[in-house]
């Protein structure tokens, strides 16, 4: 026969144990809302985050891109200039030199015409313009006194501009949590930033219509608080590194330039050649006078 004071005692212990379950039951649950809670929050500080670093990165982009452009047009209009002052500066020092004979002032003049350009000579003028067919265009004109078709200008127009920025922001890499579509991305990216560079519109395009195409982007995965932790971190030391290569670009001569005129940079240039072009002419009258 069962003990009626056993009995009672053990029915008592199971009472006293049911609210002890019930509340450590509570607590678990409490600190499972919480950890998702706190989940939750890396998860939007994460995207956040990435999504203001590619901003950065189209940014900074971008700007790479226009010092580009602008240093090339800048060369190719006025690095004429630049070469006949420093010819100039050079004849006008050896003119002085030549009336005083002072050896401060041939010293200048050997290092005014040191700073001058050498004339290239003739494996270096036509380096690259030979190939399996004889010269190329470029190089017939130049022998044939026909005009030489200059450079083309490359600045992306506004509709690059958008195509691009669209691309970047639905392809980047950095929006790929797996080893392989990163891999995919980032080639992909490769192709568009190239045709950005070009300003090939017809190619962005293309291209966004390849990635329109294409498999969707893979679903986010639920990831672990260490996880993002680490992709934070991660996000931050790329947007350090970014930030070195803008301010890098922000202090260059070229850089500098843009910044001054960011609307109409071609203005600028207008304005430099014309200071130049009065620089020129005031040396070529100095050096008149020398010679009389």
């Amino acid at each position: 026969m069962t003990n009626p004071e056993a009995q009672q005692q053990a029915q008592q212990s199971v009472s006293e144990a049911e609210p002890q379950a019930e509340s450590q039951d509570r607590s678990e649950e409490a600190r499972s809302a919480e950890e998702a809670q706190a989940t939750e929050r890396l998860e939007r500080a994460v995207r956040a985050a990435e999504q203001a670093l590619i901003e950065f990165e189209i940014a900074v982009e971008t700007f790479r891109v226009e010092v580009e452009n602008f240093s090339r047009l800048h060369h190719q209009r006025l690095g004429p200039m630049y070469s006949r002052l420093d010819e100039l500066d050079a004849l006008i020092a050896e003119a002085v030199a030549q009336r005083t004979g002072d050896p401060e002032d041939l010293r200048r003049a050997r290092e005014a015409r040191g700073l001058v350009q050498p004339m290239p000579g003739v494996e270096e003028l036509f380096h690259g313009w030979l190939d399996s067919e004889g010269l190329s265009p470029e190089a017939t004109a130049m022998l044939t006194e026909k005009p030489v078709q200059p450079p083309p200008r490359v600045r992306p127009s506004e509709e690059a501009r958008r195509i691009y920025r669209e691309l970047a922001r639905k392809a980047h890499p950095d929006l790929a949590e797996e080893e392989a579509e990163r891999e995919r991305r980032g080639a992909f990216i490769v192709r568009v930033n190239a045709a950005y560079a070009a300003g090939d519109v017809e190619t962005l395009r293309a291209l966004a219509e390849e990635w329109a195409a294409g498999p969707p982007p893979p679903e986010r995965r639920a990831s672990r608080s260490e996880e993002l932790y680490a992709r934070l971190e991660w996000l931050a030391e790329r947007k350090e590194m970014l930030a070195a290569v803008a301010a890098e670009l922000e202090s260059s001569a070229i850089g500098a330039m843009i910044k001054m005129a960011p609307e109409d940079p071609d203005g600028l240039l207008d304005e430099i050649a014309e200071q130049l072009l009065t620089q020129v002419s005031e040396k070529e009258a100095r050096l008149a006078e020398l010679a009389r």
